[in-house]
């Protein structure tokens, strides 16, 4: 067995790894901290949420640092604000025996002048997100010509966020006699592109997938119908008294209902989404973390840089459209040996994804039939039962009460005791399925609901279609315009199709604006994180991008005013049919103004 004294690491920072439970290196972490230490080379590594990661390039940085020197050795990148914070704290945790050592984490939706002070103090490594860390270098408040280590984690989901340019800015700002660390749970064309024109002959690792290996995860699926997708998920919680899990659904809106008729239904839950501020998503995730919270509500983006260990349960409430985010999002569970249950609630035309992710992950799904009432019952009846076995008593809390008590329930036998005991307690499980009915359907019975949506998507489909017809119309109307003026890059929202609000942004191409850097500057803001977006159009001195309508408050009081590479952003309402909050006339004399 490798040890963590093995594979290069000294004295002290032994002792913080200890202090923090860690007993042998995980795959990814014994063939990079070998590299990254005595090797010193670029190391381009394959490796999902769950295998270790952040210690496979954050402890090797941990030791290489030179605690004398105070300015800014090594940088590392990372796709959100969560992400961003939680390697923060892992390399607090490294270094805790490590005297002089400091680090800074920089982000979007924080005081920039905080930042700003902690920098000014000095930092020997610098945590960030991509346009975090550019306002910052445009500002001069952080120098990158002493970097000797850039790591960029989770690239590939950065660069899916729209920041491939941001990277390609702030690579192009570091020595080139650096150590690149480039980490990916998948290498895309993009990420390969990355790793060619910036490292230097570098080290490819690449251990099993967190999912494909990890032995200790069950992987099952439950056959639902739309209308009764959420009484199935309550099912299959109350049936797992003991559960901490996290449920991943697609949407925003859907992620708070969820939450919403969880809480109502008395459950320790909460959400987790786009819409939270800072402060809101600390809130949830300092209650999840000491497990006040038995359920977690999230998307997929807001969840990204979640590492909460004893997590019991991942429940897919859709499945991603991507089979890549299930690995992700099961790779929360089964962690430090700790077996999980890795949930998916599909409708019969999924299940042709099911056997995709088998063959994908290397592992069965069991299908499962969804819970009876007198099932569940029993289930929490009996983990009552055991609770009661393990409570202590301590007689001298309520000893003087005894006597009383005693001659209240003088009249009962021990039997009759128990029933209204139980009575009392489990009365909430007992009345709700008292008249549960069956919620599990056969392929039929699906296959038949599937005909009906399959017909009313037919008629989505037409009136698609038409839109596209009318899109095309407006397209000709605009094919005169310069090439260089349009940029049709359109992104589909997560939620499937919606109704979109058009603004008008101050900003263009003369401000190294383009459509994916747009997408990335809305989606810093805290209230945006994922936000559905349409089409986008990046002319010379401003441009144009349609947003989730159900957004266009938190638009206008997100982005007005935020400093965008060292311009004041300003946006509103753009003049169409629908709302003509800026008039036409204007458009027209902006698009002229942007020729000359």
């Amino acid at each position: 067995m490798t040890t963590f004294k093995e594979v290069g690491l000294q004295e002290d920072i032994l002792r913080a790894i200890q202090d923090l439970g860690f007993e042998k290196p995980t795959p990814i972490q014994e063939k990079s901290i070998p590299q990254i230490i005595e090797n010193n080379v670029d190391v381009l590594a394959l490796a999902s949420t769950g295998t270790g990661k952040t210690a496979a390039f954050g402890l090797p940085i941990a030791q290489k640092i030179d605690t004398n020197n105070n300015s800014v050795q090594s940088i590392i990148l990372s796709p959100t604000r969560e992400l961003c914070r939680q390697i923060a704290q892992d390399i607090e945790n490294y270094t805790k025996y490590r005297k002089g050592f400091k680090s800074v984490s920089v982000y979007g939706g924080a005081a920039i002048q905080n930042q700003i002070r902690d920098l000014k103090r000095g930092a020997q490594v610098v945590i960030g997100t991509p346009g975090r860390v550019i306002d910052l270098i445009k500002r001069g408040n952080l120098k990158l010509e002493n970097i000797e280590i850039l790591v960029l984690d989770e690239a590939d989901e950065m660069l899916n966020m729209g920041f491939k340019d941001d990277l390609d800015f702030i690579l192009s700002n570091t020595p080139s006699q650096r150590q690149t660390l480039l980490f990916s749970a998948t290498m895309p064309r993009d990420v390969s592109r990355l790793a060619k024109n910036y490292m230097n002959n570098p080290v490819e690792i690449e251990t099993a997938r967190a999912n494909q290996s990890a032995e200790n995860i069950d992987h099952s699926y439950y056959l639902v119908n739309a209308s009764t997708r959420f009484e199935a998920l309550r099912r299959i919680a109350d049936v797992n008294p003991d559960i901490y899990g996290i449920v991943f659904c697609r949407t925003r809106r859907e992620t708070q209902q969820v939450a919403d008729k969880l809480i109502k239904g008395g459950y320790n839950a909460d959400a987790l989404h786009g819409d939270l501020s800072q402060a809101q998503r600390d809130h949830v995730m300092g209650k999840f973390r000491s497990q006040v919270l038995q359920i977690l509500v999230a998307t997929d983006v807001a969840a990204r840089g979640l590492d909460v260990n004893n997590i019991t349960h991942v429940i897919n409430y859709n499945l991603p459209d991507e089979l890549e985010s299930y690995i992700h999002r099961s790779g929360r569970t089964a962690r430090a040996g700790k077996k999980g249950s890795s949930i998916a609630l599909v409708s019969n035309r999924e299940r042709s994804k099911i056997k995709q992710l088998e063959r994908k992950i290397g592992k069965s799904f069991e299908a499962k039939s969804i819970p009876s009432g007198e099932e569940i019952c029993g289930k929490q009846l009996f983990k009552l039962v055991e609770d009661l076995k393990q409570v202590e008593v301590d007689k001298s809390e309520f000893e003087q009460y005894l006597p009383a008590i005693t001659a209240e329930l003088e009249g009962y036998s021990r039997e009759e005791l128990i029933e209204r005991f139980f009575s009392a307690e489990f009365n909430r499980f007992l009345e709700y399925y008292k008249d549960a009915g069956d919620l599990n359907i056969s392929a039929k019975d699906n296959d038949r609901a599937d005909r009906g949506r399959n017909s009313r998507d037919r008629d989505r489909g037409r009136d698609r279609d038409r839109g596209r017809d009318r899109d095309r119309g407006r397209d000709r109307d605009r094919r005169d315009r310069p090439r260089k003026e349009r940029d049709s890059s359109r992104t589909r929202s997560r939620g499937g199709s919606m109704d979109f609000e058009r603004f008008f942004v101050n900003l263009g191409q003369k401000d190294s604006l383009n459509a994916q850097r747009l997408m990335g500057f809305i989606n810093e803001q805290p209230t945006l994180e994922g936000v559905g977006i349409g089409r986008i159009e990046v002319l010379k001195t401003f441009s144009f991008v349609e947003v989730d309508n159900n957004f266009t408050n938190d638009v206008l009081k997100s982005m007005n005013g935020k400093d965008f590479r060292g311009r004041q952003c300003n946006i509103e309402v753009a003049g169409n049919k629908e709302n003509p909050g800026r008039s036409k006339s204007k458009d027209k004399r902006n698009r002229e103004r942007s020729r000359r």
